[in-house]
């Protein structure tokens, strides 16, 4: 009797979570229904919040897991990111060949992302803004796209929206690799099974320049099936400024200003070259198993005569799918940072992730992580002020919240 008192209960506990999610896809399907009366015909308007609670087992000092961009405090509740996506696609099958798109965002992976002042000049003036540019298509071939503004990097495997990954934290390799540039876009897609896309943009994670080099992007995209994809990227940079700020005084006398920020020119500035070569591989396998690998290069000189710096490695997904809302995942990966250009010191970094993700209904999902990170140095803090080790372990939960009409990733 006990048992099957057990049982009921257990049945009647699943039949309120099913209505509970019913609900919420009833509530969200009306509210989107809502907004397309009121936005222009074929545009969306979304939002999204992204928290999480993490534990380091290193307790370390101030709560800062390092290596991290989404995921930089421990023992804290956190807001990740909260923001708005406003999107108006061209359709140039219904005669559209304009598209805008906006996306802002606050948390603090705008922080860590966004605006750092050593890579551009005035940050805090775009920080919130993580896209905001216009399309357009030429009618030249099958349709040339261009993209004038600031827009997500699609260097590296991953991408900024938590609900479009496969797990919680970013990898290295993401939070190493440029986040956004501010420039020219144009892509040609041949076929369904081969596309181009170049850049001009101001340099990496820089709205604003340092310098007047424009650095230049060529990839390529090949898809021979729905089901497995492999992009190739080449990047030329130069990063390096040109100019100095003072931005809290401190200005030499008679020192030009940009609206109001004096500055003064370097002089003999660095011009060594940055080159990123980055390429992953997705296959969806079955069904319900997903393979994915990702390589990269990086060298970087401070002069063009300098020893470079020189980070190199990879990174390896797998994704089971148990059911349509319950997926498991793992991500292995590996970072030789010579010379420290992404660390700070001459290292090798590895880091294993494990992941159990549910998705409640299409606008909740909430996953469970555990991951660990080593060094062949002392790199990671501890509880103790000065005393570095070896790993960090953490454990956390993820909470997405997203809404709008916006179909796929985002």
């Amino acid at each position: 009797a006990a048992a099957a008192g057990t049982e009921a209960d257990s049945g009647g506990e699943g039949a309120a979570a099913a209505a509970a999610s019913s609900q919420l896809q009833t509530a969200t399907a009306a509210a989107t229904q809502v907004l397309d009366k009121v936005l222009p015909s074929g545009s969306t308007l979304n939002l999204f919040l992204d928290s999480y609670y993490e534990y380091n087992f290193n307790q370390p000092i101030g709560r800062a897991n390092l290596l991290r961009t989404y995921d930089v405090l421990s023992n804290a509740f956190s807001i990740n990111q909260a923001g708005v996506v406003f999107e108006d696609a061209p359709n140039p099958e219904q005669g559209q060949r304009f598209g805008l798109r906006l996306d802002f965002q606050y948390g603090q992976a705008t922080q860590s992302v966004q605006g750092n002042s050593n890579n551009e000049p005035r940050p805090e003036i775009y920080r919130n803004i993580f896209q905001a540019y216009g399309t357009y298509v030429a009618p030249i071939g099958k349709g040339l796209t261009i993209d004038i503004g600031k827009f997500a990097s699609s260097l590296g495997y991953e991408g900024n929206y938590t609900k479009d990954q496969i797990d919680y934290s970013r990898s290295l390799w993401f939070s190493f690799l440029p986040f956004y540039h501010l420039g020219l876009r144009a892509n040609y897609k041949f076929n369904d099974e081969f596309q181009v896309t170049y850049w001009m943009v101001n340099g990496t994670n820089q709205s604003e320049p340092f310098n007047g080099f424009k650095d230049e992007f060529i990839g390529a995209m090949i898809t021979p099936n729905k089901n497995l994809t492999w992009n190739v990227q080449y990047y030329l940079g130069q990063e390096h400024p040109d100019v100095m700020f003072f931005p809290n005084g401190g200005a030499p006398a008679n020192a030009p200003t940009l609206q109001g920020t004096p500055f003064e020119p370097i002089t003999n500035s660095p011009q060594g070259k940055l080159h990123i070569i980055d390429t992953w591989l997705s296959w969806q396998a079955t069904p319900k198993w997903t393979f994915a690998v990702e390589a990269d290069d990086v060298i970087q000189r401070l002069y063009s005569t300098s020893y470079p710096a020189h980070t190199d490695g990879g990174a390896a997904y797998l994704k089971y799918q148990f059911t349509p809302k319950f997926y498991a995942a793992t991500r292995l990966e590996y970072l030789s940072d010579v010379g420290g250009l992404f660390t700070g010191k001459t290292q090798a970094v590895k880091e294993n992730t494990a992941t159990l993700a549910y998705r409640f209904a299409d606008g909740f999902e909430v996953l469970g992580e555990w991951r660990r990170d080593y060094s062949n140095n002392p790199y990671f803090y501890s509880s103790l002020l000065g005393i570095l080790k070896r790993q960090q372990t953490t454990a956390g939960m993820g909470f997405l919240w997203w809404f709008g009409g916006k179909q796929g990733a985002w």
